[in-house]
């Protein structure tokens, strides 16, 4: 017997113990365009969704020798919507037949008391930022093209700078856990996208 799309998952008690899988690259300002086009016609809605975010990274440094890390995120252009707390753990890189970055993912929407409380919790903020861009969907794959935009006044969302003259480009299924068959539909996914973006299962650890 087959098991179930991981989208029709049911939960038996407890939680699932639910995972990223990630494919990254960037893409130039001026390829921008084509890369739209392109995935306007890939994925399952032809104009993207748009999204305008506030996300902030918090630390708590305890005994360990790395510091225990969340973010808070918040839209900027949509009134009303929660805020959201995301915890990811450390990448999975040692499978070379996984195709994909895979990592340990809790996301939550909460109430916007949100940095109040992790500031109470110990939490202490290291860096912020704003995220602008668009977000396309393929089946249960998620496919995000946006720029980071750095925030010179500490707190003031108004007052930002683009981080650099390139686009982020993400791909990512959240499944849970032994579902590695998804990443390869993901590498598929990927290789429809070149030569316009490369998207590459990337180890954080080699970009620091």
């Amino acid at each position: 017997m087959e098991a179930p799309p991981v989208t029709m998952m049911p939960v038996t008690g407890g939680t699932i113990n639910m995972m990223e899988y990630l494919l990254q690259g960037s893409v130039l300002d001026h390829s921008l365009e084509s890369l739209i086009h392109r995935l306007r016609g890939l994925c399952d809605n032809m104009e993207p969704e748009t999204f305008l975010d506030h996300e902030m990274v918090f630390l708590l440094k305890g005994q360990q020798a790395s510091p225990f890390v969340l973010r808070a995120r918040r839209s900027m252009d949509r009134t009303g919507a929660p805020w959201h707390l995301r915890y990811l753990g450390q990448p999975e890189m040692g499978d070379k037949n996984r195709h994909a970055l895979v990592r340990n993912c809790v996301d939550i929407a909460t109430s916007e008391n949100l940095t109040d409380f992790l500031m109470e919790m110990g939490f202490r903020m290291d860096h912020e930022f704003v995220a602008k861009g668009h977000l396309f969907r393929k089946g249960i794959m998620k496919i995000v093209v946006y720029k980071i935009f750095r925030i010179l006044v500490p707190g003031n969302t108004d007052s930002t700078e683009a981080l650099s003259l390139s686009y982020l480009v993400e791909l990512s299924v959240v499944a849970p856990a032994g579902q590695d068959m998804v990443s390869d539909d993901m590498r598929n996914f990927a290789e429809q996208l070149k030569p316009l973006v490369h998207l590459e299962k990337i180890d954080p650890k080699r970009l620091m």
